[in-house]
């Protein structure tokens, strides 16, 4: 059966399409944002966060670490990823959940499950289900699969994609996505490599396709001080967009914040 590895399902989401929303975050992106507020996203596999401030310090951990990831140097707990052979013995045993997994796979069925639970929010508030991620993308035919099964039982679809993917398979997604919820990060191509990693000739291009195919369009710009707030940054944002077809087209502007610090600290 096809799953997907996903990191959260978010309940009463508001911030991710219209209404009230319940947000499937899927694992795994090809970014890497300097600004990103979800960098537990990033690798398509489960990981190890860790929260310092739960810990209980009984040492549990190291105990039952096999590999010897976990150890005490200097006072201090260490945390080898290298070594770690993802076995979460030490999940396991963190009693005080200072220690846990992040990622688990789960079916179509599963989420739609969770999703069904609020259908009067949706019905009420002109709500649905959002996928978002990491870059849901990356796991295509298992998103393809929920957001089809989610339109065909009534459910308002929203695709959150940073279109870093062959035109070939956004394509696909018209027929089952509502609303796609479009990542603009930067237009200069040299800037976006610098600072995402990846080039973004593909992302406008799709970009471009998008509105002309008619597809409900909402473009979300981050606003990053010192990163996409300049008025170069600005002004090539203002003539790319005036250039799109399509009369389905919003643009969001997105203010940064430091809420994701701490996830950060998480995967140390």
């Amino acid at each position: 059966m096809l799953k997907g590895l996903i990191f959260d399902i978010k309940k009463f989401a508001v911030h991710d399409g219209p209404g009230i929303r319940t947000t499937v975050f899927m694992k795994g992106c090809p970014l890497r944002c300097a600004w990103c507020h979800n960098p537990e996203s990033w690798k398509r596999e489960p990981e190890i966060l860790y929260y310092g401030q739960r810990c209980i310090g009984c040492e549990k951990c190291f105990e039952v670490c096999p590999s010897g990831a976990l150890r005490i140097e200097d006072g201090k707990r260490v945390y080898d990823r290298d070594r770690c052979r993802h076995c979460y013995k030490c999940v396991e045993v963190c009693y005080a959940e200072a220690t846990v997994k992040c990622g688990r796979e789960v079916t179509a069925q599963d989420v739609m499950a969770e999703v069904e639970k609020d259908r009067p929010f949706y019905e009420h508030s002109g709500g649905g289900m959002t996928v978002s991620g990491g870059e849901p993308m990356m796991q295509e035919a298992f998103v393809f699969a929920l957001l089809k099964r989610a339109k065909e039982a009534g459910v308002h679809t929203a695709l959150d994609t940073s279109g870093y993917v062959r035109w070939e398979v956004l394509e696909r997604f018209l027929k089952v996505t509502d609303l796609f919820l479009y990542d603009l990060k930067l237009v200069d191509e040299a800037r976006h490599r610098i600072y995402t990693g990846v080039s973004n000739r593909g992302i406008l291009d799709n970009l471009k396709k998008l509105s002309g195919a008619g597809a409900s369009v909402w473009i979300r710009m981050p606003i990053v001080p010192g990163y996409t707030d300049g008025e170069a940054d600005v002004e090539a944002a203002g003539r790319f967009l005036s250039s799109l077809d399509g009369d389905r087209i919003r643009v969001q502007l997105l203010p940064y914040h430091r809420l994701a610090e701490s996830k950060y600290e998480r995967l140390e």
